[in-house]
């Protein structure tokens, strides 16, 4: 079994934000697995999504229901082989986990800084992980990764640091979100901002969390995740047993199980997740377009790469479309760049690049024991 140890990196040096704004005195929480080869060569970052972090794999010392949110991707004998790759996962600024963010103190001001955190950008946490692997001595990555949000920031690495990556893995991803999706987190985030007990942000004083808000936003982006198939199999129209079968033809009462479900995913987030970093990472998500300097032309965009790729996406997932990431395809095919594009009919929804589907770890592990053919591996 593996076993994780949770490490901190301290900058003093201010990183600036593409807000204009930057920030120092921060510090970045991290894990490695695996080992670094002599000519650290086989260094693999992965990038995560909203509610994860740098807990990608393995367990705890002692802590037997501690499994990292990738455990099923990485280590020994696993896809992404920690015995031949050197894995790092780095819990983004803003974040809730570990990492400088809004519920931490401000070293310039001696106070929380709860609503005044600055506004981050994917760029932003791409530069925080460059400072990062410098810090760690690592100058090229044999890949970066990641599934959403991770595969945003997995592109958006091929574009900033294009010298430093050879392959790059995007998996359920986009290069920018749709009015729907930054519609989906807008409700969400008016769902936070609206409790009572949010104050403007500044909750920490208070002596409260937002959970109100917390659960309605945890509820909304559940319901995106999974698709209507899953929900149908999983659900159906099932009334909780205590309803005895019929209805109660109440307005309060939980009488579906969709609904106990909702509910109980919702009660579980609110208590381990912050309400700023909520609204910092779906805004994170609604401002990455780098097309967007390009009026709109995803191929000019992405020129820079100079990266391989692996494409992964799922035919139900409707949050991020397969047709979302053909369009990344067709803009690296524009520009001649190498790729594998995997396209998975799977029933599971946006959830999908998660789970134990053969199939799709099976085209990952295939692409990264070539990886591991011209790096050499740890071995």
């Amino acid at each position: 079994m593996l076993i994780a140890e949770p490490q901190f990196m301290p900058f003093d040096a201010a990183l600036p934000l593409r807000s204009g704004a930057s920030i120092g005195g921060y510090r970045l929480a991290y894990e490695t697995y695996g080992r670094l080869n002599a000519d650290r060569s086989n260094a693999v970052l992965v990038c995560h999504a909203l509610n994860a972090s740098h807990h990608v794999a393995g367990v705890y010392a002692g802590q037997d229901r501690s499994q990292g949110w990738w455990d099923n991707m990485v280590g020994p004998g696993k896809p992404v082989d920690t015995d031949r790759f050197f894995v790092i996962g780095v819990n983004n600024l803003g974040s809730c986990f570990g990492s400088t963010g809004p519920m931490h103190v401000n070293p310039d001001t001696g106070q929380v800084y709860g609503a005044g955190f600055p506004v981050v950008t994917v760029e932003d946490w791409v530069d925080a992980q460059a400072r990062l692997l410098d810090a760690l001595g690592i100058d090229t990555l044999a890949a970066v990764m990641g599934g959403s949000l991770g595969g945003m920031q997995a592109l958006s690495w091929t574009l900033q640091y294009p010298q430093r990556v050879r392959h790059a893995v995007v998996v359920a991803s986009a290069p920018n979100l749709t009015a729907e999706n930054i519609a989906f987190n807008e409700v969400a985030r008016r769902a936070i901002v609206t409790d009572p007990d949010f104050h403007g942000g500044d909750y920490y004083r208070h002596g409260v969390i937002p959970r109100r808000g917390l659960r309605i936003a945890r509820m909304i982006g559940h319901i995106t995740y999974l698709s209507d198939d899953v929900m149908n199999e999983k659900f159906g129209r099932q009334l909780r047993d205590a309803v005895q079968g019929d209805y109660k033809y109440s307005t309060q009462e939980v009488e579906f199980q969709i609904e106990s479900y909702l509910r109980h995913q919702g009660d579980k987030f609110a208590e381990y997740f912050d309400a700023n970093t909520y609204l910092l990472i779906t805004r994170a998500l609604d401002y990455f377009d780098p097309a967007r300097a390009f009026g709109g032309d995803l191929t000019r965009a992405l020129a820079p790469a100079r990266a391989s790729f692996l494409l992964v996406s799922f035919s139900t997932d409707w949050r991020f479309a397969p047709a979302r990431s053909r369009e990344i395809v067709r803009a690296l095919l524009d520009n001649r760049r190498d790729l594998s594009y995997a396209e998975i009919d799977a029933p599971h929804g946006h959830d999908a690049f998660l789970l134990d589907d053969p199939r799709y770890l099976e085209v990952v592990r295939a692409y990264f024991d070539g990886i591991a053919r011209s790096v050499g591996g740890a071995r």
